[in-house]
């Protein structure tokens, strides 16, 4: 990342392993004069409740108190947790189970947009980046089952292209996107690995960087796309 030394950036989810990866990758490179990390484990400033707003809206403030972010990374996601995994079949669909990837995936993501998008500069260009996947595609969708993690990331899809619009009356240099990683060797997909092609499975740090090569060289018309770890578009 280039010429952004008076900027900030921000991460969302900076204690998983990709998040990580991008607050080290950005930190490392030096580009912004505030690198924020945020995660529900940390603790003071650099804590974030995904699923609270109060606590989105406290790292807010906090953010404003410096440079204005130039870069927005939302790094979260749920795909399962102990004694749930993704559904196979209609019959596995559970209400509660739903209603909480749901809320990770897509409402988390969105109020970290309502609170932290109006902090980015008018005018000059901004980008607001929210992991997505492949599998939230419905239009590349040829497998069916995951039908929560699928439904979910396709929800934040439909998101980001909401705010791309929005954003794009406010700030004509927003770009909003929706990033697809590929692959990552972490707690998430670990389970899924097994049938992952060789020289698919990135690990974090590749990841991060592939992702960051992408951002720079984003142009407002890739605004409220869905864009893979190699910039190609992905339908929605």
């Amino acid at each position: 990342m280039t010429g952004r030394g008076e900027a900030s950036a921000v991460v969302v989810g900076a204690s998983g392993g990709i998040g990580a990866a991008f607050e080290a990758a950005l930190i490392e490179e030096g580009a912004f004069r505030v690198v924020h990390g945020f995660a529900r484990s940390r603790g003071g400033s650099q804590h974030l409740e995904l699923l609270d707003e109060a606590s989105i809206a406290e790292a807010a403030g906090h953010i404003a108190k410096g440079p204005a972010p130039t870069l927005i990374i939302v790094a979260t996601g749920l795909l399962h947790r102990e004694g749930l995994a993704p559904e196979k079949a209609l019959a596995d669909l559970d209400p509660a189970w739903l209603a909480e990837i749901h809320a990770v995936n897509a409402i988390g993501p969105a109020l970290i947009a309502k609170h932290f998008l109006p902090l980015m500069p008018k005018g000059g260009r901004g980008v607001f980046a929210a992991l997505s996947a492949r599998v939230g595609s419905i239009g590349d969708n040829r497998l069916g089952g995951w039908h929560g993690y699928r439904a979910s990331k396709a929800a934040l899809n439909m998101l980001v292209r909401n705010l791309a619009i929005e954003e794009r009356r406010r700030n004509p240099g927003a770009i909003v996107v929706a990033l697809h990683p590929g692959t990552v060797d972490t707690a998430l997909s670990r389970p899924f690995q097994g049938n992952v092609p060789p020289g698919r499975l990135f690990d974090p740090e590749r990841a991060a960087l592939q992702l960051l090569d992408v951002i720079e060289e984003l142009k407002v018309p890739d605004s409220g796309k869905l864009l893979d770890y190699e910039a190609n578009e992905i339908p929605f």
